[in-house]
């Protein structure tokens, strides 16, 4: 069963509970937080306090946490208190990756790591096996709205093929008419943004991207 996560940076930023709302009342059951530090990637979003919320209002919901941040290992346990179900960083990072993907699962979270397009899944084969979840990004990170590049999703092969079993995300670009190509490629996860949260009728997208 293919996954939908919407990406609560395309809410409008001050009816955030009201657009999230609508995404569940559609049917989403995940919802992607992208965090971003203005260093690691050139845009700035929300931290902590924005998880805690959400986590407070829809206390049923699954939070992937996506840390697009320079220094995440300073910051597990803290969006982990804050109710992250799933943390996500980033195998460009400095600093013990291994280290950090235990720490995640230390805490009771699924660990997950992305990578900018740019980087090869070659890079990350060591650390595999400490991974419940793998973000593979379709744009350049930092701002949504942009066109996904398709041949980045040749890496999902690339994972599975390299003995990876867990979830195979993929953000960046995905809509109605590229979902059916992003799950052939091999993703069990579609992080949507714009796509999701300027739907006119989310549900019926939500579930023709599920049924193709």
């Amino acid at each position: 069963m293919i996954e939908i996560a919407p990406s609560v940076l395309a809410a409008d930023p001050l009816h955030v509970h009201r657009d999230v709302s609508r995404l569940v009342d559609a049917g989403a059951r995940i919802l992607h937080l992208d965090i971003m530090d203005g260093h690691f990637v050139p845009n700035l979003s929300f931290g902590p306090q924005m998880v805690s919320a959400l986590r407070r209002d829809f206390p049923e919901m699954t939070l992937d946490v996506h840390l697009m941040i320079s220094n995440p290992g300073s910051y597990l346990q803290v969006f982990a208190d804050a109710g992250a179900d799933e943390i996500t960083l980033h195998g460009e990072v400095k600093g013990d990756i291994p280290l950090m993907l235990q720490t995640i699962r230390r805490l009771g979270k699924k660990a997950g790591l992305s990578l900018k397009p740019a980087t090869q899944v070659a890079e990350m084969h060591p650390f595999l096996p400490a991974c419940d979840l793998f973000l593979i990004m379709t744009v350049e990170p930092g701002f949504g709205g942009q066109k996904l590049m398709p041949e980045l999703l040749d890496k999902l092969g690339e994972l599975r093929r390299a003995g990876f079993e867990g979830t195979l995300s993929v953000d960046g670009g995905i809509g109605q008419d590229n979902c059916r190509q992003v799950r052939q490629k091999g993703a069990t996860r579609l992080v949507m943004g714009t796509a999701a949260f300027l739907s006119e009728n989310p549900r019926a997208l939500f579930e023709g991207c599920a049924a193709l």
